[in-house]
């Protein structure tokens, strides 16, 4: 009987030395680098998050490798921008031969058009942006209803700091010339930034960086240019700098600066978050647009 207590009480001392196993997390699949971060923010440390474009990747012409079919397919959930965005992602799936629920980030929200196509980006708007985390949260809510009041805080929380960012947003674009609310961007990424907030981008490429501007599309760009007197060009992170430089050479433009459009940076780069990305782009704007 002794040899049995001193048993238990072994087993007590074991038990109360080994760590508490780790609670399993919500495994979630992310499209690309922005969507990571608003799921991030509204999961926390209940959610493990997987994202297929990482930073400073492309989603536009994106090749899926053979390893993110494997991570497709051990998710939960996979979030997805929709709006024609990532055109290689149902092939994934379907060989992944994943049971995710997918769920599309900007449903709800009413897409722009640029010509037939329908413009993906719709989180250039702060504004949109909450609805992409409004959606993401009630999608972690249906996956894991028992971890509902942490994702509730969570995405309060982040969409408190979302509204202070489209008040600071409204508030320097005010000081901006009306005169001098045109510029010159890489491709057609910031239509729903235009449409919120009163800068007019003019782009060269269309609605993805997979398609080539003819030399008509770059010479009618720098009649543009010359006849608005526009003052600025920016690069962007994923796009090839040499056609935006040709341009501001050849018409005396400034550039800018880069701004961020599809993708974020690093965790050492000017954009590694959603709301880091906004701060540079509105700083890179004002910078050039302010006499």
């Amino acid at each position: 009987m002794r040899r049995f207590q001193l048993w238990l009480i072994c087993l007590a001392l074991i038990a109360a030395a080994c760590p508490a196993r780790a609670e399993v997390r919500l495994n979630v699949v992310a499209s690309f680098s922005i969507l990571g971060d608003f799921v991030k923010n509204v999961g926390g440390d209940r959610v493990s998050v997987t994202t297929l474009v990482g930073p400073n990747g492309d989603v536009h012409v994106y090749t899926p490798a053979p390893s993110d079919a494997k991570k497709v397919a051990e998710a939960k959930l996979v979030i997805i921008n929709g709006l024609g965005l990532e055109g290689w992602l149902p092939r994934l799936v379907q060989s992944s031969g994943s049971k995710a629920v997918i769920v599309t980030a900007t449903e709800g929200i009413a897409p722009l058009k640029i010509g037939s196509d329908a413009d993906p980006h719709a989180w250039q708007s702060v504004a949109n942006a909450r609805i992409y985390v409004t959606n993401i949260r009630d999608a972690l809510v249906s996956a894991d209803p028992a971890t509902a009041g942490i994702y509730r805080t969570n995405a309060e929380t982040y969409l408190a700091k979302l509204d202070a960012l489209d008040r600071d947003v409204r508030e320097a674009i005010a000081q901006i010339p009306k005169a001098r609310h045109k510029v010159i961007s890489t491709h057609n990424a910031f239509g729903y930034f235009a449409a919120a907030y009163g800068i007019d981008f003019i782009a060269p490429l269309g609605v993805s960086t997979e398609s080539e501007p003819s030399a008509r599309d770059i010479a009618g760009i720098i009649t543009q240019i010359r006849s608005l007197k526009i003052p600025a060009v920016f690069l962007e992170n994923i796009s090839d700098p040499r056609l935006i430089r040709r341009i501001a050479a050849e018409t005396g433009a400034r550039v800018g600066g880069t701004l961020y459009s599809d993708s974020l940076t690093d965790e050492k780069g000017e954009a590694p978050t959603y709301i880091e990305l906004v701060r540079h782009n509105i700083k890179a704007l004002t910078g050039a647009l302010i006499d």
